[in-house]
């Protein structure tokens, strides 16, 4: 490479870190997809087990009771999936010798969590009519689109996760008794993989 075009690589690079938000790490993908599956593993015992009696000695839980319980495991799991993120993210930027919150940074977040809030009152819309089996639905196309439109100010492959949610929403609102399989693949399995990705190409 000659000086020219290690001047137009340094330049580009300049110009995406100012528009881009590149600290988002890798492996807090992987670990938001770890804590979804375990989260959605305990919503399929509690529905599962008192539908259909499977488990021996389990609890026979009400509609309102797995609803509770649901709703109180999604938000821990948002929770520590957020915590994990900002640290680690806090790290890959220290790393870099770069600043966590910038103006690309807070527009990522912005753009992506308009979206993201709105379905969030929506869903609890749904909760609210007791449409209970479009939720999964609701929350993966919500999603979808807020990592679709914040894409534009991060890495690439943010957008190709926001399709997948995108589709994953589509069929489980088509198919709503596909509602937790779509929701373990597009919480949990697509952001495993897409984690995966990233941290190898960009974190390590």
């Amino acid at each position: 490479m000659n000086k020219a075009e290690r001047e137009l690589a340094e330049i580009k690079a300049m110009m995406e870190r100012s528009t881009r938000f590149l600290s988002l790490s890798g492996l807090s993908g992987v670990l938001a997809g770890i804590y979804a599956l375990i989260g959605i593993g305990m919503v399929a015992y509690w529905i599962y087990g008192s539908e259909t009696g499977l488990f021996e000695g389990m609890e026979i839980l009400t509609t309102r009771e797995i609803l509770h319980r649901t709703l109180t495991t999604a938000g821990l799991v948002l929770t520590i999936a957020l915590v994990s993120a900002y640290f680690l993210s806090q790290k890959k930027s220290q790393k870099n010798a770069t600043k966590l919150w910038t103006a690309s940074s807070r527009r990522f977040f912005a753009t992506l969590f308009v979206p993201v809030v709105t379905g969030g009152l929506f869903s609890f819309a749904l909760v609210h009519e007791e449409f209970y089996h479009l939720i999964p639905a609701a929350t993966l196309l919500f999603y979808g689109l807020g990592l679709i439109s914040a894409s534009q100010f991060t890495l690439n492959e943010i957008k190709n996760l926001g399709y997948g949610q995108v589709i994953l929403g589509l069929i489980a609102a088509f198919f709503p008794v596909w509602g937790l399989i779509c929701w373990a693949l597009g919480f949990g399995a697509l952001h495993v993989i897409y984690g995966a990705m990233m941290y190898y190409k960009y974190d390590r």
